[in-house]
């Protein structure tokens, strides 16, 4: 992970669409379990929440943060979580590393509702530009422009996310290199 860094190699719509494999259009029949279980939760009461929780109680850390997923589809996401004492810094402020460990669900999930079941994924990288303070809670949001075609060969998939404040202003900007490949045949 690096703080503070700029893009110098280009921008990361340019490096998105000018890699093997590289978003092509976008395709909402992905379906993968997880996503599937989100479909079918939308229909009951408190089907985010439960959801949610799920998630946590998977992957435990992320539940420091106190996240809230709202939107889930192939090629997009978007948690919130509150600006609680639990993740300031020593500024009063919204920690950097808790702003990272929400870009971080919001790519995995929305990874995981994008990649098909034949696929696996995990993330290998973190890139964070860290541009203001914030004092409210956030919002995460991971977007895809457009779906890759996923193939035998493995590739990376670069998941650009925005740490936005309750006023819509991102303050942190992230870049999650997720390692997509076929699953081994049982």
């Amino acid at each position: 992970m690096t703080a503070g860094t700029a893009d110098t190699t280009g921008t990361a719509e340019a490096q998105r669409t000018s890699m093997p494999g590289a978003p092509r259009s976008l395709d909402t029949t992905a379906s993968g379990a997880i996503f599937t279980i989100w479909q079918k939760l939308q229909k009951v009461p408190f089907g985010n929440w439960l959801f949610t929780r799920a998630v946590c109680f998977k992957a435990p850390y992320f539940r420091t943060v106190h996240p809230q997923i709202h939107e889930l589809r192939p090629g997009y996401c978007r948690v919130s979580a509150p600006n609680r004492r639990g993740v300031r810094n020593h500024l009063g402020t919204y920690h950097a590393i808790a702003s990272c460990n929400m870009a971080e669900i919001a790519a995995g999930m929305m990874t995981e509702a994008t990649v098909p079941a034949t696929h696996r994924w995990i993330p290998v990288g973190m890139t964070v530009e860290y541009k203001a303070k914030a004092t409210t809670g956030v919002t995460s949001i991971a977007r895809l422009d457009a779906l890759p075609e996923f193939g035998d060969d493995p590739m990376e998939l670069l998941v650009p996310v925005d740490v936005l404040d309750t006023d819509g202003q991102v303050f942190v900007s992230a870049e999650i290199t997720m390692r997509v490949s076929r699953k081994k045949a049982a």
